[in-house]
C-alpha cells in the first residue's frame, strides 16, 4: 500500500487501475480498506480505485482522541489532492457513509456520483453516544479480540459464513485499540445528516443488506426517498457488511451504476 505524509500523519491507501474516472471507497468500522479487496478487483479494469485506511484502523497513523468525520474527510481530500484527482464517485459503507456525508457538505463539486451502503443519515441519540463511549473504554481495557467478539455478530447475518467471519476478525485485528476507541468517539460526535439528503445533487445509489440489523433496510428506504432521484438496491443473504457477505450481488448493483457515471 502506498503511504503519504499528510495532515501531520501517515495515511496509507490503495490506488489501483489507471482509468481517468476515479472511484473512492470508504470503509466500515472497525475495519480498513482491505474490506474492499473484491470490489477493487471488480472495478480496477475500468476505473481508477482509491481506498484509504482511517487513522488507527489498518496501517494509517496514530488516531487522535476522537477520529471525527471532519478529520477523515480532510484526510480524504488531502489524499485525492496528493494523487491529483479532482472528481470521484464515492462509495461509503456504514461509517464510510458518515464520512461521505461530511465530504459532500465540504466539497459537493468533488462528487461524480455517490453510493451509500448499509448506513444511515441520523445522528446518535444521547443513549447511543453513551454506548459508544462505553465501547471505547472497554476496547482500551480488553483489546481487539473483545472488539471482534462484540462486533462480528452485529456486522454479519445470522449464522454467517465462517470464512467471512474469519476475514472480518482479521480486518479488525489490523487496527489498534486506540484507533477503534477514537473512531467510536468520532462517530458519536457526527452531526445529523438528514438535512443533507435533499441537497445531494449527484447520481446516487443506496445499497442495503436484507438482513442488516445495525442499519435496517427501512433506514435505506428513507434515505433513498429523501435523496432526489436516488435508486435503492437490496442485497439478499447479507447483513451489515453486504459487500463481504454477498459480493456478487453487491457488485451487480454497484458496478453498472459506477460504469454509467460521466467521467
Amino acid at each position: 500500500m502506498p503511504v503519504a505524509h499528510l495532515n501531520g500523519t501517515e495515511i496509507h491507501f490503495r490506488d489501483a487501475g489507471s482509468a481517468k474516472d476515479a472511484v473512492l471507497l470508504l470503509h466500515a468500522f472497525p475495519l480498513n480498506s482491505g474490506m474492499w479487496s473484491r470490489q477493487i478487483a471488480a472495478l480496477e479494469k475500468r476505473h481508477r480505485v482509491v481506498a484509504i485506511d482511517y487513522r488507527g484502523l489498518g496501517k494509517s497513523g496514530v488516531a487522535p482522541e476522537a477520529t471525527t468525520m471532519d478529520v477523515i474527510a480532510e484526510d480524504v481530500r488531502a489524499v485525492l489532492a496528493h494523487l491529483r484527482i479532482e472528481r470521484v464517485a464515492v462509495a461509503g459503507l456504514s461509517m464510510g457513509g458518515y464520512v461521505s456525508f461530511e465530504l459532500y457538505r465540504r466539497a459537493p463539486a468533488l462528487f461524480r456520483g455517490l453510493v451509500l451502503c448499509d448506513t444511515k443519515a441520523a445522528a446518535d441519540t444521547e443513549e447511543g453516544k453513551a454506548m459508544r463511549e462505553q465501547f471505547a473504554r472497554t476496547t482500551l481495557e480488553k483489546g481487539l479480540g473483545w472488539v471482534s467478539d462484540e462486533m462480528i455478530p452485529k456486522l454479519l447475518k445470522p449464522s454467517p459464513d465462517p470464512a467471512v467471519a474469519k476475514e472480518v476478525r482479521h480486518l479488525i485485528a489490523a487496527g489498534t485499540p486506540a484507533g477503534v476507541a477514537a473512531a467510536q468517539r468520532g462517530m458519536a460526535r457526527r452531526p445529523d445528516s438528514t438535512p443533507t439528503l435533499a441537497k445531494i445533487a449527484c447520481p446516487t445509489l443506496v445499497i442495503v443488506g436484507e438482513q442488516d440489523g445495525l442499519t435496517p433496510p427501512a433506514e435505506s428506504e428513507k434515505m433513498a426517498k429523501a435523496i432526489p432521484g436516488a435508486k435503492l438496491a437490496r442485497i439478499p443473504k447479507a447483513g451489515h457488511l453486504a459487500n463481504l457477505e454477498n459480493p456478487d450481488a453487491f457488485e451487480a448493483a454497484m458496478v453498472p451504476f459506477l460504469d454509467k457515471l460521466p467521467a
